[in-house]
């Protein structure tokens, strides 16, 4: 009798107490170094701990074409995005407000053709090539460490 009222509460009482994830897109940036590939990270705006390009949804653009808009204006990256993701990655974000979400990142492979020294967020970020093993340790998100780890 007990098993069944927490099955019931899982199933139809807690769901409505959790906030849906908000979709993101973002951008992995791959170029082919003289050890093999390597991953272009950037800063965040904050904490400037090292991320992957990425942001909300843009009207008018598909995910991918939206995580190549974020991979030029964040890191001044031009090349050829593959529709499909790569894989996801969920973070925590805080919002305005001060109000935490959880938002889920579809990745998008992007081979860089061209690597722009004028960009739009070039005085509020880094960026550095890293090699696969290094941007996987480099990053906080266990997901996100998996999907660049797959690069390899």
């Amino acid at each position: 009798m007990k098993q069944t009222a927490l099955a019931a509460f899982r199933n139809f009482v807690e769901p409505v107490f959790k906030r849906p994830e908000f979709v993101q897109t973002a951008a992995l940036c791959v170029r082919q170094g003289k050890k093999g590939p390597e991953v272009l990270l950037v800063t965040s705006l904050d904490s400037k701990r090292w991320i992957v390009p990425k942001g909300w949804p843009m009207e008018g653009k598909s995910l991918a074409q939206a995580a190549l808009q974020e991979a030029w204006e964040e890191a001044g990256v031009q090349g050829a995005v593959d529709e499909y993701p790569v894989g996801s990655y969920g973070y925590q974000k805080t919002v305005k407000g001060g109000i935490p979400v959880t938002c889920r990142c579809s990745v998008y492979r992007i081979d860089v053709t061209t690597l722009a020294e004028e960009y739009p967020e070039r005085a509020r970020r880094r960026r550095s090539w890293m090699r696969v093993n290094e941007a996987a340790k480099a990053v906080e998100e266990p997901e996100l460490k998996a999907v660049i780890r797959a690069l390899a």
